[in-house]
């Protein structure tokens, strides 16, 4: 720079800040990137070097039962609303509440004073009508002789003859009389059509009721056996139809609410129609009950199993994550030298049943395989990790039946 230029620079202070400053700026810049950097590396390096403490367990295979399971309501074999059919006071009660009664038993009496007189009255009239006729036959045949005499008119033996026939008819509509009457006498005494538990008596002695009263006296509901209704999906259908094909199907019964035992019960009906609103077919379960561990009206845990997976490959259902393309899990790489650490990967696996607590493992994972069981937060794809538990088999991980559909 000639020396004329560089006094009027020095002299001159805009033009200093003018070269200086940007000068200045790019060096700090410079510097903060370098900084940024060192410290962005440091961070990327500790984030390799970081080891994530986890939980493992092994990937095993078992036979496990494919079970649909369902919420089932219990109802009676029968139930019967007891009505009397014929009117009058209630003159003797002879059932309580809560009875056990066979079918046959006398449940209620009716006074049938005036049932009985109806039968005397339909019987006397019959008897009377039948002597009518016995003289109406005497006389046709003493007035058949006369006429083939010609002693007497046709007219008086066509007479003669028509009252003949028409007694025969009264004492057709007497005798069904008489029968009508002794029913009536026999409704008077209401008794029990079928076996089962008497509920809570609505009517005592003393009440009056009318013929076909709409009052029930008290309601009877066949216990033993009894049934379990429940529904299903209705893609079940023909797995179902073919398994009963093969021969009996068994259903396991746990009342709800109760930590009894479930019990073992008959598949004994499955309707002939499928839901078209739910999409559902409904059925029936058999139950003895002589312990009478279910009750009409009462929900219980249904759970039919169709088939079993053979060598079926689980895992606890813990270990399986949901992505954006579908289930996964972290994958152990153990290292030789030092068992309990390794690296992970993320895989992709098929699900296909649930099993308690357990997932039934369809394709993406091999027998024996370690998957990170708890701790998948902090994970990323090459990561370090500690096992901090021995890795067991995944038994006792909550084993139940497979659960088809899930």
């Amino acid at each position: 720079m000639p020396r004329s230029l560089l006094r009027e620079f020095k002299g001159n202070r805009a033009c200093r800040r003018a070269v200086v400053r940007p000068v200045l700026t790019g060096l700090l810049c410079l510097l903060a990137a370098g900084f940024l950097a060192a410290c962005g590396n440091g961070e990327k390096k500790a984030r390799r070097e970081r080891v994530v403490p986890v939980t493992a367990a092994a990937a095993v295979r078992e036979d496990v039962p494919v079970t649909l399971s369902a919420v089932g309501n219990v109802t009676p074999l029968a139930s019967v609303e007891i009505k009397s059919r014929v009117g009058g006071i209630i003159e003797k009660q002879l059932v309580r509440n809560g009875q056990d009664v066979e079918a046959g038993d006398l449940l209620f009496l009716v006074d049938s004073r005036s049932f009985d007189l109806a039968v005397k009255e339909a019987q006397a009239r019959l008897d009377r009508d039948r002597a009518h006729l016995n003289k109406a036959k005497e006389d046709l045949r003493r007035y058949s002789k006369l006429r083939d005499l010609n002693v007497v008119a046709q007219e008086q033996y066509d007479d003669t003859f028509a009252e003949a026939t028409s007694l025969e008819n009264t004492i057709r509509l007497n005798e069904a009389a008489l029968e009508k009457a002794r029913l009536d006498r026999d409704y008077a005494s209401i008794r029990a059509p079928i076996p089962g538990r008497v509920g809570i008596v609505q009517v005592n002695v003393g009440n009056v009721i009318k013929a076909n009263d709409d009052r029930t006296l008290c309601v009877i509901n066949q216990i033993r056996p009894i049934n379990i209704s429940f529904t299903l999906p209705e893609r079940y259908l023909n797995e179902i139809m073919e398994r009963r094909r093969q021969g009996p199907m068994r259903v396991r019964i746990t009342p709800s609410g109760t930590n009894a035992a479930p019990v073992d019960a008959d598949l004994a009906a499955v309707d002939n129609a499928v839901d078209t609103t739910t999409g559902t077919i409904r059925l029936l379960a058999s139950y003895p009950n002589e312990d009478t561990r279910f009750w009409p009206g009462q929900f219980a845990r249904v759970e039919l199993t169709l088939r079993t997976l053979k060598d079926a490959l689980l895992l606890p259902t813990g270990a399986v994550m949901q992505g954006m393309e579908g289930p996964y899990v972290y994958v152990i790489t153990t290292n030789k030298d030092a068992p309990s650490t390794g690296t992970v990967e993320a895989r992709q696996v098929t699900a296909s049943h649930i099993v308690g607590k357990r997932t039934v493992i369809a394709a993406g994972l091999e027998s024996g395989e370690l998957v990170v069981l708890d701790g998948q937060v902090g994970l990323s794809p090459g990561a370090k990790v500690s096992i901090k538990n021995e890795p067991g088999s995944g038994k006792g991980q909550g084993q139940a039946p497979a659960k088809d559909g899930e």
